[in-house]
């Protein structure tokens, strides 16, 4: 079934804007389809567009472009700009993680290069902080980097300090 975007044409709006609107609101759609479960249910939109939503993770190729369609159809009647904030707030706590992660991989890197300053600071803001142990996997690291073994002790040293940040 085609979308006749001639029946969503409000005054004033050309026919290439509303078909821009509508791919738009398709795009969103195909955003909720690959949301997991637990976070679509945190979308507030109406119970006919979760239906099909859910729907449309079962389908393949030709059957997901039409319930995609469908989809954006039934977006229409929906707050996109409150569905559009509400996405943004459940990528945040991944945006915190991915930003612990890299924090973590600095802290390794620059531990690895000899930056004492870096373990007193981390000695400070931790107060289980074993000092002689990373110190011990700070010299095993560089052994193994320089006889080209796999990096067990660089590996042990990313762990622990994830480990002490998220204690």
């Amino acid at each position: 079934m085609e979308q006749d975007y001639e029946d969503y044409e409000e005054p004033g709006k050309s026919k290439s804007q509303v078909k821009r609107e509508m791919l738009e609101l398709q795009a969103l759609g195909k955003k909720l389809v690959e949301l997991p479960e637990k976070h679509l249910l945190q979308i507030p939109i109406a119970d006919k567009l979760k239906e099909a939503i859910v729907a449309a993770r079962s389908m393949k190729l030709a059957a997901l472009k039409r319930q995609l369609k469908f989809i954006g159809g039934l977006m229409q009647d929906e707050d996109e700009a409150l569905i559009r904030s509400k996405l943004d707030e459940l990528k945040k706590p991944h945006k915190v993680e991915v930003e612990k992660f890299h924090e973590v991989e600095q802290w390794r890197d620059y531990l690895l290069q000899g930056d004492q300053e870096l373990m007193n600071d981390l000695a400070g803001k931790f107060e289980n902080f074993e000092r002689q142990y990373v110190s011990q996997l700070i010299r095993n690291a560089k052994k193994e980097q320089a006889n080209s073994k796999p990096p067990k002790s660089s590996r042990l040293l990313f762990k622990y300090l994830s480990e002490l940040q998220n204690s």
